[in-house]
């Protein structure tokens, strides 16, 4: 079945959300709608619409009109098996102790691993970006110096690999892992049972920390965060009421040169910096919250 896109850029969130939504009604409907700041506080935004059929060039140019956006740009894409793709593309992955790998390579598991399985057409959370594996490279060091979680949430959890790599590695924690989406956690779902360890992790459609099984089990002595800058600032103040004295944060989805400013919001907030890792362009941070 052929995907056609529909890309626009315009300034302005509030405008870029009016534009999103009107395009969920064209006819023929898109299948999906996506919007996404061009580079961090722009304040410009690209809205996309996917289609199963060529989309109306004329209503696409009336929105950009009305909405004073660049004028779409409109592709067909070509038919791929994306599954196929990802199986080639994405080799396993050792990060510290955690060897993160799809399900077609579950033959070249080594001994003395924490093995993590993801579904290889599962393409968000697969262990594979530099994010995630600072995530794991943090745990890993935490862990071998004799930190054991107890209590430990990932908030915007994706696939769960890192709830995943607590919950292995700490079998009697309590873990929760939470996103806004509910396809993630759908996805976290079925990857406590392709790694065996079903029931041993809540799964939870919330944003941030607003769920009461997330309030219940609060506070934490482990969160992880691999989400983005701006989301990362605005959780800081419930980063601190969420986590126990001494309690440590791990946070991800961080430029380099944004990273000061991260850590310079969470000294704010009582917590100190253990460690930042860069993979490439990107940072993970290690947070300690005082004990006062």
């Amino acid at each position: 079945m052929p995907t056609f896109t529909a890309l626009t850029t315009l300034e302005g969130r509030a405008s870029a959300e009016a534009l999103a939504e009107a395009m969920e009604r064209l006819n023929p409907e898109p299948t999906g709608v996506g919007m996404i700041e061009v580079g961090d506080d722009s304040g410009v935004f690209e809205i996309g619409g996917y289609f199963t059929e060529p989309p109306d060039l004329v209503a696409l140019a009336l929105l950009a009109a009305a909405w004073k956006a660049r004028p779409f740009a409109v592709s067909e894409l070509p038919e791929t098996d994306w599954v196929a793709h990802v199986r080639r593309e994405l080799a396993p992955v050792v990060a510290g102790r955690f060897f993160v790998y799809g399900s077609h390579d579950a033959d070249k598991v080594p001994q003395g691993v924490v093995p993590l399985a993801i579904d290889a057409a599962m393409a968000f959370g697969t262990g594979h970006h530099g994010t995630t594996q600072g995530c794991l490279i943090a745990l890993d060091r935490l862990a071998a110096g004799g930190f054991i979680g107890t209590k430990v949430a990932d908030i915007g959890c994706g696939t769960a690999v890192l709830a995943m790599a607590a919950a292995m590695i700490w079998p009697d924690a309590q873990v929760l892992a939470s996103d806004i989406d509910e396809v993630a956690v759908e996805t976290a779902g079925a990857n406590l049972g392709f790694n065996g360890i079903e029931g041993r992790i809540i799964c939870i459609t919330c944003a941030g920390f607003d769920h009461p099984q997330l309030a219940e089990a609060a506070p934490y002595d482990l969160i992880f965060a691999n989400i983005l800058k701006g989301p990362l600032l605005d959780l800081a103040a419930d980063m601190r009421r969420n986590t126990a004295p001494d309690g440590y944060l791990i946070l991800s989805g961080i430029l380099n040169t944004q990273a000061d400013e991260v850590i310079g919001t969470y000294q704010g907030e009582g917590f100190a910096l253990v460690e930042q890792d860069k993979l490439g362009e990107w940072s993970t941070l290690t947070l300690q919250k005082s004990a006062r």
